[in-house]
């Protein structure tokens, strides 16, 4: 404030002396008014550029001007500089908020005081359908039709989170999303939604597994506590009561079965995948599934057709109790679900890429395409009373399909109806050399080495 105040002084002092001097003592008050007047045409056409200058806003570009106002639009400049930076700084953590919402597996939409959306982001549009250019703005109850969605949103009791359907759910291929309101700001609200398709898929496989698993048991143990009883309270004579004791012992068995089958699947479940340092014969693993398979087959007082081809003189790396597990489980299926009279051929071979394929081929009432699929599915069964008779647990396939995927292996099936099956599980080459082949090393069987050739 002082130079200006000393600028102003030194132009009245000059206006006063020039009309001192033109004038003698009459012309010192026209200099003095005069110099004022001078002092303040410049002052207030500085003023006049530094307004113009804000008028344009070219705060970037400097600005020529001395004096107080010259010194106003340096601090002007600074503060707008500092401003900018800030503002730059917040747009650039909004973009990387966003982006962080962006790549956020969870949808997340923002609600105006009016239930239109704000925004919202790539999940969310991809979870209810959202077009993120026309649906912008619209309201949320147009776009999210679900009767149990509308009535949650109008509620306002947002405590809790709801499930619907999403959009191209159906019956064979249902789509779940969990979606949760939360208010915030003035008015505005907050949904989140996630894709709860696989937590509900796998608590209702939970339910079913639960539930097959105490009605396996149930079964057997009614059968048990009623023959109990009746040897508690009926006199029975000794071929009675061996036949009851038999029947104890069957049902006794069967638990024990499906015990030792569901242990086998946890044990699967829960322990390492095996490696490629163990290696067993195919021959000896083909020789044990053949000797169950006509145990099995003379237990269940059947006439069948056993066939079993030579196997091919390979090993395969895995653990052998699970290698085993798997062949049996495939063949112990084809000799309870083949009638008396059917055949049954089990063939181990070398595939020309290397790979080893061990099928099973019987001549059983065969499966409809629609139930293939879920065959390895636990207690999954195509005619519960048949499976029943012929005392299987409903675990088999299931535990051959673990095996399978813990060996890298594939399980291939093919049934028509009325004419059989075929069972085959094609292990891959890495997995597959000659017998007696040196521990360091696999060699490629000759089949793969020939057909290299």
């Amino acid at each position: 404030m002082a130079p200006r105040f000393i600028s102003f002084l030194i132009c009245q002092l000059a206006g006063g002396l020039i009309g001192w001097w033109l004038g003698h003592d009459g012309g010192i008050r026209v200099g003095l008014v005069a110099g004022g007047l001078g002092w303040l045409v410049v002052d207030s056409m500085r003023g006049a550029r530094v307004l113009r200058w804000l008028r344009r806003g070219e705060f970037t570009a400097p600005l020529a001007v001395g004096g107080l106002w010259g010194e106003l639009v340096d601090r002007m400049r600074r503060v707008l500089r500092t401003r900018e930076q800030e503002l730059a700084d917040s747009r650039q953590r909004l973009q990387e908020f966003l982006a962080a919402i962006q790549a956020s597996p969870n949808g997340v939409v923002l609600l105006d005081p009016q239930g239109r959306i704000e925004w919202s982001n790539q999940t969310a549009a991809q979870q209810f359908g959202f077009d993120l250019q026309r649906d912008m703005q619209q309201q949320v109850g147009n776009l999210v039709r679900d009767p149990s969605f509308a009535a949650y949103f109008n509620s306002g009791k947002w405590t809790q989170e709801i499930v619907i359907a999403g959009p191209g759910s159906s019956a064979s291929r249902p789509v779940k999303l969990s979606v949760h309101l939360h208010p915030y700001g003035e008015g505005r609200t907050l949904l989140l939604s996630r894709d709860v398709t696989a937590v509900e898929q796998a608590e209702i496989m939970r339910r079913d597994f639960v539930a097959n698993v105490s009605h396996e048991i149930r079964t057997p143990l009614t059968v048990l506590m009623g023959f109990v009883e009746t040897l508690q309270h009926l006199p029975l004579d000794e071929a009675e009561r061996d036949r009851y004791l038999a029947l104890m012992a069957q049902q006794a068995h069967r638990m024990q079965t499906l015990v030792s089958d569901l242990l086998t699947l946890s044990r699967l479940e829960g322990s390492p995948l095996p490696g490629t340092g163990e290696w067993t014969g195919v021959g000896s693993l083909m020789a044990q599934c053949e000797q169950e398979a006509h145990a099995l087959s003379a237990i269940l007082g059947k006439s069948q057709g056993l066939r079993f081809t030579a196997a091919p003189d390979v090993e395969i790396a895995g653990s052998p109790s699970e290698l085993l597990s798997a062949l049996s489980n495939l063949v112990s299926n084809a000799v309870r679900y083949t009638p008396s009279g059917g055949t049954i051929h089990v063939q181990g071979r070398t595939l020309a890429d290397g790979r080893f394929e061990f099928s099973v081929r019987d001549s059983g009432p065969g499966i409809a395409p629609e139930h293939i699929s879920r065959l390895t599915e636990r207690f999954y069964r195509v005619d519960r009373s048949r499976s029943r008779e012929t005392g299987g647990t409903g675990l088999g396939l299931a535990i051959v399909k673990h095996v399978v995927q813990r060996h890298g292996a594939e399980l291939k099936i093919e049934s028509t109806p009325g004419v059989g099956s075929t069972f085959a599980i094609v292990f891959p080459a890495s997995r597959i050399r000659p017998a007696g082949a040196p521990a360091g090393g696999t060699e490629r069987p000759a089949t793969e080495s020939a057909a290299a050739r």
